[in-house]
């Protein structure tokens, strides 16, 4: 294939993943919008509430993600049973984990109170996820469908069932959240309702149509019964995803820690900027879930040089997206955070001034955020997950983390300084995977072909 064939192929294939990962994050978001419309601490401890509960999902999401490779490796190489396989194992080991993370996430205050978090914050998230903890078995098995269904390169189908889930919520939440349509004013709590509401009918409308569109891959058939060497492929692969996954998303977990101590309003102004943000970032994630489908196949079929051309050009229409992001954020941060509070709120100019500042620190990272991602898609669609999981470990926790702290209390840059050391973690990620992918990884897989 020609550069201009992959591009077409990667846009093919990605657009319609970046759509699904823009609106599964726009459930996100809606929840930040409504919440910071109703009370800025209220959104405040759903912000901590829903921070604990994304770093358990993701850490379990790694046994989902584990499927894209497999499956595509799989079809690359005409293997249907193994793709079937080894889906089905997925969602066993989905279930089984969150069986064992849900007596943590139902007793959330603790935890964060031991944390250093203020009583009413902390109570506000126990609030929250007594009841959004019960998602995590809808939404890990929507994860692994999702993973499914891309490697199968039927991502359009993706995209449309994660826009009725942005639908779903956005009205669980007018409904809940503020008392609409004879509905009780139940606040965080009405947005953990419509939180169980839309992972549960996501789940109901992938199996529906795994099981009509894809009947070929019988993937439910005999679904009781174990296959413990597929159980084993996925969880060697899918443990070291997840633990990655989590040392990223833990970085900014104790950032939001971090910005609690400052004070709610900081927490507040941090959780809508990390909202805006990380919307921009699901364009590489979309890519770098792209790349991770098209080396699987490539190296299924024995194409080591499609490999090659076909990562240059994710990583080129990566880079791309991280510079317009680079415009977006130093350009117009105002509005951009300003959206997300009421204009009659009496905390707004404190909220909005703090949230522009953070987005000047994000324009620092968006170009290696991008890059450490797209490396991991990469090293995941040729099935190497161990050391990019050591390589995450010390530039998130060795590296970013200690800089968070050092910068915002230590030397008293305070929210300013919490971000700069993000982007010092995410430069060391970057660096060090992309190292990897084009010196350790690549030539091998050329020299085999």
């Amino acid at each position: 294939m020609t550069l201009t064939a992959h591009t077409k192929a990667i846009l093919a294939l990605g657009l319609p993943l970046i759509g699904s990962h823009v609106a599964q994050f726009a459930v996100q978001m809606t929840d930040t919008f409504m919440l910071g419309w109703y009370d800025v601490r209220v959104l405040a401890g759903e912000v901590l509430g829903g921070t604990l509960f994304f770093i358990l999902f993701i850490a379990g999401s790694g046994f989902a993600w584990a499927v894209s490779p497999l499956v595509a490796n799989a079809e690359g190489a005409g293997d249907t049973t193994t793709a079937r396989r080894v889906t089905r194992m997925s969602l066993w080991i989905s279930a089984l984990y969150a069986c064992a993370t849900l007596p943590l996430l139902l007793n959330a205050d603790t935890i964060l109170l031991a944390l250093g978090q203020e009583a009413d914050l902390a109570r506000i998230a126990d609030d929250y996820l007594s009841i959004t903890a019960w998602a995590i078995f809808p939404a890990l098995g929507v994860m692994v469908l999702k993973s499914h269904l891309s490697a199968l390169e039927r991502t359009r189908a993706v995209f449309w069932v994660t826009i009725l889930a942005v639908l779903v919520n956005a009205v669980g939440n007018y409904v809940f959240i503020f008392g609409n349509w004879g509905a009780p004013e139940l606040g965080v709590r009405g947005a953990a309702i419509a939180t169980v509401i839309v992972h549960t009918v996501s789940l109901i409308a992938l199996v529906v149509y795994v099981e009509t569109v894809t009947p070929e891959h019988e993937l439910f058939r005999r679904f009781w019964r174990p296959d413990w060497e597929a159980f084993g492929t996925v969880f060697r692969l899918g443990w070291p995803i997840g633990i990655t996954t989590v040392a990223e998303v833990g970085l900014f977990a104790m950032s939001s820690l971090m910005m609690g101590w400052i004070g709610p309003l900081s927490l507040a102004a941090h959780g809508i900027a990390i909202q805006v943000s990380s919307l921009t970032f699901m364009i590489h994630l979309g890519l770098a879930n792209t790349a991770t489908i098209r080396a699987g196949r490539a190296i299924g079929r024995g194409d080591r040089q499609g490999l090659r051309d076909g990562a240059l050009v994710a990583i080129a229409l990566s880079g791309l997206a991280a510079l317009a992001t680079v415009v977006l954020f130093v350009a117009v941060p105002g509005p951009l955070i300003g959206v997300f509070v009421d204009p009659a709120d009496p905390d707004r100019a404190t909220v909005v001034a703090t949230g522009v500042v953070l987005l000047y620190a994000a324009a620092l990272f968006q170009l290696v955020d991008a890059a450490q991602v797209m490396a991991l898609g990469l090293l995941r669609g040729v099935q190497d997950t161990r050391v990019p999981m050591i390589y995450a470990a010390i530039s998130y926790w060795l590296i970013g983390v200690p800089c968070s702290y050092l910068l915002g209390f230590v030397l008293g840059w305070e929210g300013p300084g919490i971000w700069l050391g993000l982007a010092a973690g995410l430069a060391a990620a970057a660096v060090l995977m992309m190292t990897r992918f084009w010196r350790n990884v690549l030539p091998g897989a050329l020299v085999a072909a």
